[in-house]
């Protein structure tokens, strides 16, 4: 009898104990749960996809890098998910694995949820309207700006990204970056350093400082004899 009671607590104890859990085994969490790698294949270093920038783009990076697998359709829909991060990754998570039936259906889901990126992606009058905040070091600025420039579709040469960049800029930054036009984004940002370094310590001249100085010199604002000798001096040319 007490054996039999003991029987009967264990299975319902397995019962109550598998409530909640459903759908936790391998095959109902693995996309292509009966494809297996053959010993030894490494899966290549995928871009990754953050769920911003062009969905497409990534799913072409993403199917280039599959040599010798790529035909392989269970293939291609088992390894999805490692060019995926963040909420990417939390959207592909969230899916049913067995809705998926083809990898027509899987890529078609993936542009359905991303492609509004695509449509709202910035433009170029967007990114010529990015100005420096007084509270951004040159660094910040451009990385940021350049971190908006890659939203921008289509896809923005770097020459076209560079000319863009300079007409956002002001005037002290514009007439002294256009020297390197033809440069290489990195080498702008290095130029832009040493200028914003130069207008602290006053060796570059502060148009903006220079323009609110003439305005209340020219509205007839009292200055001192030393204030103007500055406004003359900043005017004069190198």
């Amino acid at each position: 009898m007490v054996e039999e009671l003991k029987k009967l607590t264990g299975r319902v104890q397995s019962v109550e104990g598998g409530k909640g859990v459903e759908d936790l085994n391998y095959e109902d969490l693995c996309i292509q749960s009966d494809v297996e790698l053959s010993e030894g294949y490494k899966p290549p270093k995928f871009e990754m996809f953050d769920g911003t920038g062009d969905p497409k783009v990534n799913l072409r990076t993403y199917c280039d890098k599959l040599v010798g697998v790529g035909k392989n359709e269970q293939i291609r829909m088992k390894l999805l998910m490692r060019s995926l991060i963040g909420d990417a990754l939390s959207w592909y998570i969230s899916q049913n694995p067995k809705k998926w039936v083809s990898w027509v259906s899987m890529a078609s889901d993936f542009m359905d949820r991303f492609r509004f990126i695509t449509k709202n992606a910035p433009n170029i009058f967007y990114i010529q309207k990015l100005k420096k905040k007084t509270t951004e070091t040159f660094h910040e600025y451009a990385t940021c700006w350049r971190s908006e420039v890659a939203k921008v579709r289509p896809a923005l040469e770097e020459e076209q990204m560079n000319k863009f960049f300079f007409r956002a800029q002001d005037k002290q930054y514009y007439e002294r970056l256009m020297v390197i036009e033809n440069h290489k984004f990195p080498d702008i940002i290095k130029l832009g350093e040493r200028i914003e370094e130069g207008i602290k310590n006053g060796m570059v001249t502060n148009f903006e400082a220079l323009q609110a100085t003439n305005k209340a010199f020219q509205s007839g604002g009292i200055l001192k004899k030393k204030e103007v000798g500055v406004v003359l001096v900043a005017q004069c040319p190198k």
